[in-house]
């Protein structure tokens, strides 16, 4: 019996290497370039699924934002987004998509106090409307996700809070979100170099909560917006448990649980690091996928 058994599994995993190795392709394009009024050239890079130049059809779109430092290509370098999209789409756990990866520097993707680099104002009033209006894609907010990680977690869990009538559901990996009191905290050094630019430098301690920092941190956005307006969009929040960030991470879903938003939480074995958000990713896809699949 247990011959059999094992002969079954054996032959699933086979079955389902065999489906992946033979299923066609996405497609990945690098390092592509959208000239922006508002910040002259940005580059992107996209996934395109299997069947996109076979059909007239549009289909969903993720954005997946990068980390701090990193770029347009660190998804498709690091991350592998097209295995995982690829073997997703060809074991059908999740629909064929189309993810759009921009460069966003260090910017936080958020506008800086100065008005100087105005990311956030570019990505919606600029970006999406560009990969709405030059790929197949379905532009309602049922057909629109999106997730990242560590600084792009923080971005995207923005993004589908100020704007929650343009996304269905969004998963940040290992958000780069904190608590006052751990920015309250930081060395001078920390401050002046990672968020100085684009909160303003040269700030100490409290004076370092401006309304410019309030009105992009999530804890304060969230209890502005209020249980009925957060609960437009599905969230799925995903961070390590040896993870720096885990503060953060699990205030802000108490505070979600406080106000009885509905949201997935998860808290797997895993550090700041891309062996975690390779896995993580998947799951992502999944849950972002499932929301597709409703429509």
């Amino acid at each position: 019996m247990r011959l059999i058994t094992l002969s079954l599994f054996l032959s699933f995993i086979f079955c389902s290497n065999s489906l992946i190795a033979q299923y066609d392709k996405g497609v990945i394009k690098e390092s592509l370039s959208f000239q922006s009024k508002k910040m002259g050239e940005v580059k992107y890079s996209v996934y395109l699924p299997p069947s996109y130049d076979r059909h007239q059809r549009k289909y969903p779109v993720v954005y997946l934002l990068h980390g701090y430092t990193d770029n347009e290509t660190a998804w498709v370098q690091f991350g592998e987004i097209d295995k995982a999209a690829d073997k997703g789409i060809a074991l059908n756990d999740f629909p064929e998509m189309v993810i759009v990866m921009p460069d966003a520097k260090v910017t936080w993707y958020v506008n800086d106090h100065k008005g100087a680099l105005p990311f956030e104002d570019m990505f919606i009033e600029e970006f999406m409307p560009y990969i709405n209006a030059n790929y197949k894609v379905r532009t309602n907010k049922e057909s629109t996700g999106i997730t990242g990680l560590s600084m792009g977690g923080y971005g995207s869990l923005l993004y589908a809070m100020k704007y929650p009538d343009l996304f269905v559901a969004c998963a940040p990996l290992s958000a780069a979100i904190y608590t006052e009191e751990e920015v309250i905290g930081y060395s001078q050094d920390r401050w002046d170099q990672v968020e100085g630019p684009m909160y303003g430098k040269g700030l100490v301690g409290e004076a370092r909560i401006t309304e410019h920092w309030k009105e992009n941190n999530p804890f304060y956005i969230a209890n502005k917006m209020g249980k009925e307006s957060l609960s437009k969009v599905k969230y799925w929040i995903d961070c390590g448990d040896d993870d720096f960030l885990y503060k953060g991470n699990s205030s802000f879903h108490i505070l979600l649980k406080d106000m009885e938003v509905a949201h997935e939480y998860r808290v797997r074995d895993g550090k700041h690091n891309w062996p975690y958000w390779r896995t993580g990713i998947y799951d992502a896809l999944i849950y972002i996928g499932d929301y597709f699949h409703r429509n």
